[in-house]
């Protein structure tokens, strides 16, 4: 029992610090760049998407890494490897960095789960994260 307890904390510390690894390696200026748009919000501009390109993994039913990506409460709350947004700064924001696609080892959606964000639907995330993620 002790040997199982001791791989699973391994093996999470491991998931952790591989996640911080590809969080460090993302270069914030080759993101995809924050949409202009203004008064951008969850209901209206980001849970559409989420639904096409995240909802499958990440919803209501499924919730692969603890993660929630259908409401703005369950965002908050992040995965079981911590925050996703950082409110205010969507450039240190885990869920931009794994939606760039810029990391195959942790991009999102997997290749063949569901469409990816496109860089200007990537670039209204970004936007509704520094707009203080309402």
């Amino acid at each position: 029992m002790k040997n199982t307890a001791k791989l699973v904390l391994t093996i999470g510390s491991l998931l952790t610090l591989s996640l911080a690894v590809a969080h460090a390696t993302i270069d914030p200026a080759k993101l995809p760049p924050t949409s202009k748009q203004t008064g951008v919000t969850f209901e209206k501009d980001i849970k559409p998407l989420f639904e096409v390109s995240c909802a499958k993994c990440h919803g209501a039913e499924k919730q692969k890494a603890k993660l929630r990506l259908d409401t703005v409460a369950a965002i908050m709350r992040g995965s079981e490897n911590g925050k996703v947004i950082e409110v205010g700064n969507s450039a240190k924001s885990t869920l931009v960095h794994a939606s760039s696609g810029l990391d195959p080892d942790t991009a999102m959606p997997p290749e063949g789960k569901a469409k990816p964000l496109t860089a200007e639907q990537l670039g209204l995330v970004r936007a509704w994260i520094d707009q203080g993620a309402k």
